[in-house]
């Protein structure tokens, strides 16, 4: 797979693109991911603090995970799925090391996957089992300090991490862990 080396010397955002958009190829060539890169269009956030990466789409009507979605039913799509965008985050690709942004980018391609298969995505048990499949977690690592953590007060464990003031933060006695039905303490 694309090097370490290659890796380290991206500086530009088009660097950014072109070193993730080669070791995605290189991820459907050797995995089996069904993606249209010609249906993908990229681009680099400098604004994002929570997500390393996302694919922005349209919103389809009764598009369900699971089930191929009917192309030929949109106005101009000419029986192939829309195009959507695979938005990469600068401060991300910045902090992660190279194997934490490939398992990031692996992630993102399920959700293309999904998308151009079923019309939507989610992290359900397709995305779950697939994520296995490729060696990548549900939910991406954080790269940014939250502004607010959550932790269960009974075991310490991690229940939440807010980046803005919110109900949960704000109104955190009303509610309980998943782990253990505890009271929720801001650490």
């Amino acid at each position: 797979m694309t090097d370490n080396v290659a890796y380290a010397a991206v500086e530009t955002d088009a660097e950014v693109v072109a070193w993730s958009r080669r070791y995605c190829r290189e991820v459907r060539r050797e995995r089996g991911v069904d993606v249209r890169f010609d249906l993908v269009e990229w681009d680099v956030s400098h604004r994002a603090k929570r997500r390393a990466a996302a694919v922005k789409r349209p919103k389809l009507p009764d598009a369900a995970v699971g089930e191929p979605y009917d192309w030929d039913a949109v106005d101009g799509a000419d029986g192939r799925p829309l195009p959507c965008t695979l938005s990469l985050t600068r401060e991300a690709f910045d902090t992660f090391d190279r194997a934490e942004w490939a398992a990031t980018l692996r992630h993102e391609l399920i959700h293309v996957e999904q998308y151009q298969r079923d019309g939507t995505t989610d992290h359900g048990a397709a995305f779950r089992e697939r994520a296995a499949e490729l060696d990548t977690d549900v939910h991406c690592p954080a790269f940014a300090d939250a502004k607010y953590v959550l932790t269960c007060e009974a075991c310490g464990g991690l229940v939440a991490r807010r980046y803005r003031d919110c109900k949960l933060v704000r109104e955190r006695d009303r509610y309980r862990s998943d782990c253990c039905g505890a009271p929720l303490a801001l650490a």
